[in-house]
């Protein structure tokens, strides 16, 4: 079985938020392996297609963010870019790792740092549509670096589910989310139906939020999707399975208590 498949293979029972992606670009590019490992906490580990990790700028439009059934029309509706990268622990769970998350709504901001530890920010943004095309602004107000980005794209054909290629699979396909609370490495279950994806095209892209973030700018032409988004479930967030972190991830030693599947060279199955 992939480990990236078009769906969760264990379905959110009891999910304690409720929200929408939609309007969504994904902007990808790879990065030095060490680039992810050297910041992230003891115990998770960068995940890799082909020898690399890979960064993403993913900018979208959050819509009714409920729990309990209950949604919240105007504090939980605004615009979001966040920069990620992808990760597991040593179970082996294929998650996200998020380097921050900027959005228009400070009270959120507050919520989600203290709830999840997630590295939320207080931005302003806006995206524009016309026909085919999106732009999607951002300048960071509070909570980290001074920042900002301005990316537009084209967006092209849908993406026939059976013609998903396994890099796509691998970025797109994360099932949970990390975050540290607290002194504390937590992954969430996530839940969703499969992505509708369409290729897109970059027009622009002038970007600091990644290279804030610490990570390289793109060395070729980033790889781009659009979808028009999912409805998403959140589950209770619980401990990661954390194991001994290796001493340079890049290194051919194998260190002892490193999980099986992180063993150097050619990308997970």
């Amino acid at each position: 079985m992939t480990p990236y498949p078009p769906q969760t293979i264990d379905p959110v029972r009891w999910a304690i938020m409720r929200q929408e992606w939609n309007d969504l670009a994904f902007v990808h590019w790879p990065v030095p392996l060490e680039s992810v490992q050297d910041r992230l906490p003891k115990g998770l580990y960068a995940d890799r297609f082909e020898g690399h990790a890979w960064v993403g700028l993913v900018a979208f439009h959050m819509q009714r963010i409920g729990a309990a059934g209950i949604s919240v029309p105007y504090l939980g509706t605004f615009p979001e870019t966040n920069v990620r990268t992808y990760v597991r622990d040593a179970a082996g769970r294929p998650g996200v790792w998020f380097d921050s998350l900027d959005i228009t709504r400070m009270l959120p901001v507050a919520v989600a740092r203290i709830t999840y530890g997630l590295p939320y920010m207080w931005s302003s943004m806006q995206i524009r549509r016309a026909a085919d095309r999106r732009s999607y602004h951002c300048r960071r107000r509070w909570g980290g670096p001074s920042a900002s980005s301005h990316l537009d794209i084209t967006i092209g054909p849908e993406i026939a589910p059976t013609e998903v290629s396994p890099l796509e699979r691998f970025l797109t396909c994360r099932w949970g989310l990390y975050s540290r609370s607290v002194g504390r490495v937590l992954y969430a279950p996530v839940e969703h139906p499969e992505w509708p994806l369409h290729r897109a095209t970059l027009d622009h892209l002038d970007d600091t939020l990644t290279s804030v973030a610490g990570y390289p700018p793109p060395e070729a032409p980033p790889l781009v999707h659009w979808t028009r988004g999912v409805e998403v479930r959140i589950g209770r967030p619980r401990r990661a399975v954390l194991a001994e972190r290796p001493a340079l991830a890049r290194s051919p030693a194998f260190a002892p208590g490193v999980p099986s599947w992180y063993a150097p060279g050619p990308p997970n199955p």
